[in-house]
């Protein structure tokens, strides 16, 4: 297929079809799946939604500016993409304001470690750059897609677990401070005029090109996207920003770009700001690469509410192996890291430069013991080494954090900054 049709206009949301399947992929919102062992191919991502590889250039003006370090997953490509990265930059540069702006639909009690990433990362961004942070709960969206009277799947069984996720959240490390998080369902009032505004900017047949709607699926569907797009807006937080102008950056997974490339699309007919965007790649499920992790299937997913034992268990028992087939051809060869989760997880969770590259070394291909290759065994218990103390120092925040601290990272209410 030709695929320079994406790449021609990178905000046109006219004729686009990011849906379907095309060089053995899907990516979008709601499902995410390759054919290839590898999984997803991120360079035709790229030229499918028409953004932006990150430069090394980039990262380096980011640190020259901010005086810090890049974090571990800019410098690792795990963020590799993205829309006017440099015009954030830019404002930055001049001292003037922007705000951040990241979401989670609540889909489950427990957040597993992929959902942690934008988190953690939001976190890193809103330390570095001092600024404001609204993360939307899409309590709403859930409910649409997969609530269920005949099976006593409530519009409030989302609301509730929203505000459980809302803990998970506040438990990343979040100034108060500098964060509003705001529930769908209760924020829609103040909201809505903007939501309003982007409705009637998006033709349904857009919207079914960004994000495969059929003729089954419900009208709320196809209204859900204005609600996403909302907060890219600073029109949707009158009680923070004075300033209709100040433009949002907005940090996710490659799956949310196709919101936000319609968002960008209609933003200049509003007369309103593009937002700027930072994308990552997915987090692989535990069974392997062919898709991210879901929240829905207990086995191929580690929740930040394991136990130590069942953190080991998963890893042992269900964590995807690259290594060879027998002990003697992993001792010569060493393992495949494109494939072998234990691997692919230590490149999220480890910190260490040295240690990750130690292992790569030992483990994978090449000269480092050659003919004494490290064994799966011993990779899956360094990564089982690394998430217990992550997660029980997750746990730990999370069990500080009480009612009255949701109500007031919730609150309607100015921030500073």
């Amino acid at each position: 297929h030709n695929s320079s049709k994406f790449a021609m206009a990178e905000d046109s949301a006219d004729n686009v079809d990011l849906a379907s399947k095309q060089d053995g992929q899907v990516v979008t919102p709601w499902e995410v799946e390759a054919d290839a062992d590898e999984g997803i191919d991120y360079e035709k991502l790229i030229v499918r939604f028409g953004s932006q590889r990150i430069s090394p250039e980039l990262i380096q003006r980011m640190e020259k500016l901010t005086g810090k370090k890049a974090h571990p997953w800019l410098r690792r490509g795990i963020f590799f993409s993205h829309r006017d990265f440099e015009r954030i930059l830019d404002l930055y540069e001049a001292k003037k304001p922007f705000y951040l702006y990241t979401g989670r639909g609540p889909s489950s009690d427990a957040l597993h470690m992929g959902h942690l990433i934008p988190f953690m990362f939001t976190k890193w961004l809103q330390d570095t750059f001092n600024v404001p942070l609204v993360i939307q709960i899409t309590d709403d969206e859930k409910y649409l897609w997969k609530g269920d009277l005949e099976k006593g799947i409530t519009l409030e069984k989302f609301y509730n677990l929203g505000r459980e996720n809302t803990r998970d959240i506040i438990a990343c490390g979040f100034d108060v401070n500098k964060t509003f998080i705001f529930s769908n369902l209760e924020y829609m009032g103040t909201m809505y005029p903007t939501v309003v505004k982007i409705q009637k900017a998006i033709t349904y047949n857009q919207a079914r090109g960004c994000f495969g709607f059929v003729a089954e699926d419900s009208i709320g569907k196809s209204a859900f996207p204005a609600v996403q797009a909302a907060p890219s807006f600073p029109a949707c937080f009158p009680h923070l920003f004075d300033d209709k102008e100040t433009q949002c950056l907005i940090p996710c997974a490659i799956d949310q770009d196709p919101y936000f490339r319609m968002t960008r699309d209609l933003a200049p007919r509003i007369g309103w700001k593009k937002p700027a965007l930072l994308h990552s790649k997915f987090f692989p499920a535990l069974t392997g690469s062919k898709t991210k992790m879901s929240a829905s299937d207990a086995t191929t997913t580690i929740y930040v509410s394991d136990t130590p034992d069942q953190i080991k268990t998963k890893v042992n028992k269900y964590a995807f192996s690259g290594g060879q087939f027998d002990q003697e051809q992993q001792r010569d060869k060493g393992a495949d890291l494109e494939v072998d989760v234990a691997y692919q997880w230590m490149f999220f969770f480890c910190d260490d430069d040295e240690k990750l590259k130690k292992l790569a070394d030992e483990y994978g291909p090449g000269p480092v013991r050659a003919g004494n290759k490290m064994m799966t065994g011993e990779a899956k218990k360094m990564l089982i080494e690394t998430l217990q103390p992550i997660i029980a120092r997750h746990q730990t925040a999370r069990a500080a954090v009480t009612d009255e601290m949701v109500d007031a990272f919730m609150a309607v209410r100015k921030l500073n900054w």
